[in-house]
Formats: structure tokens, sequence, C-alpha cells
């Protein structure tokens, strides 16, 4: 096995090649402190996630935990999936603080520190929860945009709003505001998703005043303010007027930063070229669009999210990505974005194709064979007969929400610690969330009992689908470091929470100065006309 030194792995980052950093320890641990530019791919869901992100198996690859032994197990099992430049980071995440360099808390922080970046030297306005509510009461003429998904719009709004995720709001705004006198609110649940979508609006020239809401949903609701619940309020489709002049305010902003379209022919080159260089095809489009057909092999990207968690669809730094959109509002604005934080080489492709099923997401490993499965039947019948001990390998915050009677929570890549808590007896069976890594799971699983190793096939989904019982009595054999909450999800302590996270936001300007390994850009000044 390869190590590279915390010395070398800096000037890997800095000389523009593909490289890759991963961090494979669980989530929270992972957000307490990390390299900037590390991906966070948990060693327990590596099988699951890795190769979605990390596509090229030539990729230049290091790997870094708490010098813990996660990161040679990663390797290894990289290395059998044919992955074959693949190093560890030698004296693991400790090193970098020993050269001296700057670790990073929370998650996506290279997103999120963009945002507080393009707030900052663009002097985006924005508006207080209060200012804001006054206006609302009184009637004022404005409107109140979401820029989040609509699950999270759903879950939480403000009054008035309307569900316009990131990357709509050029394609939807003359329609939404067909008054220059209209004010233009731009929301999302904290900072850079506002922050982004106003100066999207004010990139593509609106004439509307336009701001963001100061602290999204979570600083409406610290103001003592009371937010909406379960609406559903969506933006109408573009009239062919208002699609005309997104369309060519999002031309002017493409020319302002370069950016260039590509053809189909030109895509099949590069994907001819992708055992070479790592290629990315993303459709930036609604959910709903792309269900309806997509470009072969494009996976799902709305382009807000892209923006806003960067990380989670891209592992590969220097990679090639290509935007799909065949409207091109929503790709040549995404585009500009993530050019504008250092990618280079970010093309569009205004083309739809046909297409309906997703790409099939790409597995490491080997799912157990069918001997070593049992169907809800058959766990319903051993779970009667007291001859079973149940093992659910899903996210801790998934399972808290529901899982099959009597099961312990454990996390995949700790079993050897966690198989001892607990009193084994019968058949061990381990289930997820689909039941797929649960399937991964059961040859590791085996190597550490002496008991019946078993996995429940289709996993949760299907014990519930079959209308069996489930349980929220939480029996857990490991603590909830796998997944990093957001602030609403805090239970109690979820006003100090948001404030905390506000103020995190806020910091990440002066840290990433402080680290200088950012390569973030303003946008140039739209060119004279004459």
């Amino acid at each position: 096995m390869r190590t590279v030194s915390a010395h070398d792995l800096k000037a890997m980052l800095a000389d523009g090649e593909e490289i890759a950093l991963v961090d494979i320890r669980e989530e929270l641990i992972f957000s307490q402190g990390h390299l900037l530019w590390a991906c966070s791919i948990p060693l327990s869901r590596l099988d699951l996630i890795f190769a979605r992100l990390v596509p090229r198996r030539s990729t230049r690859i290091v790997l870094c935990d708490d010098n813990d032994g996660l990161a040679p197990r990663a390797c290894r099992i990289l290395t059998q999936a044919g992955y074959t430049d693949v190093a560890t980071l030698a004296g693991g995440v400790r090193s970098w603080i020993d050269l001296g360099a700057e670790l990073f808390s929370g998650v996506n922080v290279p997103s999120k520190a963009f945002g507080e970046f393009v707030e900052h030297e663009n002097a985006t306005p924005s508006i207080s929860a209060g200012d804001l509510d006054e206006f609302i009461r009184s009637g004022a003429d404005l409107v109140v945009l979401d820029s989040r998904p609509l699950d999270e719009y759903r879950r939480i709004s403000i009054p008035t709003a309307t569900s316009v995720p990131g990357a709509e709001l050029v394609l939807r705004i003359r329609d939404l505001a067909p008054s220059p006198a209209t004010l233009v609110v731009v929301n999302c649940a904290g900072r850079t998703r506002s922050i982004i979508g106003a100066q999207s609006l004010i990139n593509a020239g609106i004439p509307n005043k336009v701001v963001a809401l100061r602290n999204g949903t979570m600083g409406f609701t610290l103001a003592g303010l009371a937010c909406e619940h379960g609406k559903d309020k969506r933006a109408p489709t573009p009239s062919r007027d208002g699609l005309a002049w997104a369309q060519a305010a999002a031309a002017r902003v493409a020319r302002r930063f370069g950016i260039e379209r590509i053809d189909r022919g030109t895509l099949e080159h590069w994907r001819a070229e992708a055992n070479a260089r790592t290629l990315y095809l993303f459709d930036v489009r609604d959910p709903d669009e792309y269900a309806r057909g997509h470009v072969a092999g494009a996976v799902l990207a709305p382009g807000g999210q892209l923006v806003q968690a960067t990380d989670q669809y891209v592992g590969t730094l220097g990679a090639r990505i290509v935007l799909v959109d065949d409207a091109e509002v929503r790709a040549l604005m995404t585009a500009s974005w993530l050019r504008q934080m250092g990618w280079r080489d970010v093309f569009v492709l205004a083309d739809t194709g046909n297409e309906a099923a997703p790409p099939v997401a790409p597995i490491l490993g080997a799912l157990a064979p069918a001997g070593q499965q049992i169907d809800c039947t058959e766990l319903q019948r051993l779970l009667q007969n007291g001859d079973t001990t149940i093992v659910d390998l899903s996210l801790s915050s998934n399972y808290k929400k529901g899982h099959i009677p009597g099961a312990w929570f454990a996390i995949r890549s700790r079993l050897e610690r966690t198989l001892g808590k607990m009193s084994l007896h019968g058949t061990l069976v381990l289930t997820s969330e689909d039941g797929v890594l649960a399937s991964l799971a059961v040859a590791e699983a085996s190597a550490l009992t002496t008991h019946t190793v078993r996995c429940l096939a289709g996993g949760n989904a299907a014990w519930q689908a079959s209308g069996r019982a489930m349980s929220a009595e939480a029996r857990m054999a490991d603590d909830e470091v796998d997944v990093w909450l957001k602030p609403y999800e805090r239970g109690s302590s979820t006003s100090d929470a948001m404030r905390d996270y506000l103020a995190w936001e806020t910091d990440l300007l002066a840290h990433i100065e402080r680290d200088g390994s950012c390569r973030f850009s303003v946008a140039p000044e739209p060119a004279a006309t004459i």
C-alpha cells in the first residue's frame, strides 16, 4: 500500500491534474475536522457511493482517516475493484495539522464558503426577517422565491413563498415578477442558496430590485416569526415571452464567463476518452422533467443543489463537467457558478434525449448469493421463534424513523466492535434501507461470528411494503457518528444549533482566506455596448 505525505498531498492538490481526495471516516467525524477539498465517502458505504463520485478507475486517489486503519481497508477494497492509483495520507488527518494547514468543520464546505465569497465580493443585497415580515403584512409589491428543492420547501417555508429551486430562478422570473416594480426576495434555509439565487437574478440583469433573505427560514424562525408547513405553491411553466427573456439573459451571462456549448458528437468523443479523463454528465433540470426523459447516462443534479453541495456529485477535482438542459438557461447559469468556484472545464449540452430510466448506480463488491438471503416471511418466522438477532445497517437517522421490531442499529465499518455488545442468538440477519448494503456486508459479518449470517432481501423497504409493522424503539449498538444532522434535525437544541450553524457559515470566508487554496472568482463586468 502506497502512502503520500501531507507535504506531497498539498503539492498534488495544487498541480492542476485530476485528483480525488476522499475522507473515509463516518460523516459526523468528518464534519468535526477535515481537509477543505476532501470528499466524504464513509467506509461503511464506500461500495454504494464511490464509483458514482469517482468513476474513472485510473484516477489519482488519496484516502484519509484518523490513522486508525480505515484508509488501508478502503484501499484494499478499491484495489480489488480495479482502481489502480490509490494511496493513503501518511499519519492521517493529523498530519495535515502538523503541516500547519487548515482543517474545516461542517459539510459541503467549498460550496458554503463560495456563497460567503459571492456575497462579500458582489455586495449581494439582503433583507432582514423583520423587514420582510413587515413588507408581507403591509401587502407590499413583492414575491418571495424559495430556492431549495421542493421537499425542503414543503417541510417549512416563508409565508407567501413560491417554490423555485435555484437553477429555475432565471428561467421563471419574468412570469413570477412581470412588473419591474416588484421586489424579489430569494430565500433558502440558511444563507448559501439565498445568496447564489439572488445574485443569479442580478447577474441575469432583471430590472427588479433583488434581495436575499438574511439567514433564510432559520433566521425567520430565530426572529420569532412563524413559518408555514406543507405548502405546495410551485412556479408555473415559463411562458413563451418568459422563456425568450431567460434564454437571452442566460446567453449574456454565458458570454461573460466564456461558457462553451457542445454537441452530441463532442459528448460521445469525450465519453470515449473516459478512461483517460473523468467526465461527469449532469441533467440540471427539474426532477419531473428528468423523469420524463433525459440523455442516456445523465445523472440528475438540479443546478441549485449542484452548486450548493458540489462535493456530493463530483468526487474528482479537475474533471470535465457537462450540464444538460433543453432550455439551456439552467445549464448556463449553473455553469457560470461552477466556473466561478474554480471548475475550469464546464460545458453545456442543449439536449435532453429520450431515456426515461435513470442510470444504474454502480456498486463495488459482490452481493450475497441467493442462499444467504431470506425473505420477509422467513424473517417473520425466525422472529416468532425467538431464533434471530437483527442488525440494521441503515443510516441512524433512517433507523430512528422506523425499523424492524427488535433490530439493533450498527455501523457496517464498525461491526467488529458492535457485535460484541449484543447477545447474539440464532441466525444473524442483516438489513438496511433497501437491503443492498446489508447484502454487501454478509461476508464481512460472517468472518466476525460463528453464527449463521443472512440478509433480508429488499431490506426494510420490503418489510414495510409487505404490510408488517415498523418500530421506533431504538436499540443502539453504536454511536450515531454516521450522520451530520442539519440544525433543525437536532431535537431540543434546535435554536442553538441554528445560531451556531449561521455563525459557522459567516466565519467561513476568513477561514478559506487563511487556507489560501481556493480559486474562487467573481463575475467579470458585462461587456460595454455601443
